[in-house]
């Protein structure tokens, strides 16, 4: 029986324990080193996972497969010298997302492709997400429930025989656990400022729960089902420009009893980027137990890299033509190439010019691989390095790595810098989730 850890979440919660794991969702290399060095170093576990846009048959974005994303976490973790057997791989938001502009049969057929191929390349935790319309579907009719998990298990279909195909080759592979439901934004975050967030209604949570599973018996999949352990749901959180909404228990108190109804389910709860860890560890305690994270985490790495570049700025002073300029190089990519940040970001030239360097929503991350601007981080690091980074201009611009520096747990190194600030986030998910318990 190879049975997923994961479904430890499910043991703890029910038993009462608040224990919970959060999930990284990113595709950056210091972002993914930065969480398996605090799972090494908490002797834990780590959940990455790459979403539909990021990664697929074709490449997404990043131009990886799903194939080559976990071996670019397993050689991450091999740099850090951490058992990939503690690294659960999940991927988000898998569906016909983004095959949407396609008729139902052709998006479908892609989507069954993407899936087979996460499963195949051993990712154990995947989010089957079939809530977007098609081209054939009504514009003006919602699409129902039943549509919705029709399709849902179509794909669950595809994986369970994908998992038994790979049992072949691999008899240890570890059984893939699901999640059904998107009560959320779009990965990527929200296009349209103005759009309401409401905390999801029990009724619809149920019928959702209520869809799927029928579908699955219909699918014939009725043991796949105990395989299936959390239900996304809008707790009422989201990140945004300005911040976040954050966390009312008191708003999300009829939903989050409702699961004490389902003994093999969980939530799982998106966007709780830039939530307090207090309201984390509460979002914890009323029943997520899965805390999904991305632009807060790369939003760390940014403020790293910036406070290096104002580093390099205050040592090189005088010697201009030398700096990396890093920042302005950032601005260029973005302005050349704006498509990754125009529908998100609104305002004037001035909110725009802000918006580009410091917004939460973080659309810079999608412009770090240009190679102009890693060929600028890469001379921004080659300067600091040879420089030296002072303790001076290190206690001005990153003070809490300044302290650890002084205490001699930390390196004056720039990539442990930025690593580290990403770790100040981290820490704040694993208080909340206690995932150390889960082994």
């Amino acid at each position: 029986m190879n049975e997923n850890p994961l479904k430890q979440i499910i043991a703890k919660q029910k038993a009462g324990e608040a224990v919970g794991i959060y999930s990284a969702c990113s595709a950056n290399s210091y972002v993914i080193e930065a969480a398996i060095e605090c799972a090494k170093r908490d002797n834990s576990c780590v959940l990455i996972e790459a979403t539909a846009n990021q990664v697929d048959q074709n490449g997404g974005y990043t131009g990886m497969k799903p194939a080559d994303f976990r071996d670019f976490v397993y050689e991450i973790a091999k740099k850090v010298d951490f058992t990939t057997d503690r690294i659960f791989l999940g991927g988000d938001h898998l569906g016909p997302l983004t095959f949407a502009s396609k008729p139902e049969a052709e998006a479908m057929a892609d989507a069954r492709e993407l899936v087979r191929c996460y499963v195949a390349a051993g990712f154990t935790k995947i989010h089957i997400d079939t809530s977007m319309k098609v081209a054939d579907d009504d514009p003006n009719t919602r699409l129902s429930d039943e549509t919705i998990a029709r399709r849902g298990a179509e794909l669950a279909r595809v994986c369970e025989d994908t998992y038994q195909e790979l049992l072949k080759s691999n008899p240890n592979a570890v059984r893939p656990v699901y999640i059904v439901g998107s009560e959320v934004p779009i990965p990527g975050g929200a296009q349209d400022p103005n759009a309401g967030m409401q905390v999801t209604r029990v009724e619809d949570f149920k019928a959702t729960v209520a869809a799927f599973e029928a579908a699955f018996k219909k699918e014939g999949l009725e043991e796949t089902w105990n395989d299936v352990i959390a239900c996304v749901v809008q707790p009422g959180v989201e990140e945004k420009d300005a911040g976040c909404t954050e966390y009312d228990r008191a708003k999300a108190a009829e939903l989050m009893a409702s699961i004490k109804e389902f003994p093999n389910l969980v939530f799982e709860g998106h966007s709780t980027d830039y939530q307090t860890k207090y309201k984390l560890k509460e979002l914890v305690e009323d029943g997520v137990g899965i805390l999904k994270v991305g632009p807060g985490l790369t939003y760390a790495m940014r403020e790293g890299l910036f406070a290096l570049a104002y580093m390099e700025e205050m040592i090189l002073h005088g010697k201009e033509e030398e700096q990396s300029h890093f920042i302005d190089v950032l601005e260029t990519a973005m302005l050349a190439e704006p498509k990754n940040w125009q529908k998100h970001y609104h305002g004037d030239e001035n909110e725009l010019w802000f918006k580009r360097k410091f917004s939460f929503s973080d659309r810079s991350r999608y412009y770090m691989p240009v190679p102009e601007v890693n060929a600028a981080k890469e001379k921004m690091l080659a300067n600091l390095r040879k420089y030296g980074i002072s303790l001076a201009v290190l206690s001005q611009f990153m003070p809490i790595q300044y302290t650890k520096v002084r205490e001699g747990v930390l390196e004056n190194d720039p990539e442990e810098l930025i690593k580290d600030r990403i770790k100040n986030t981290i820490d704040e998910y694993l208080f909340a989730s206690h995932q150390e318990k889960l082994f």
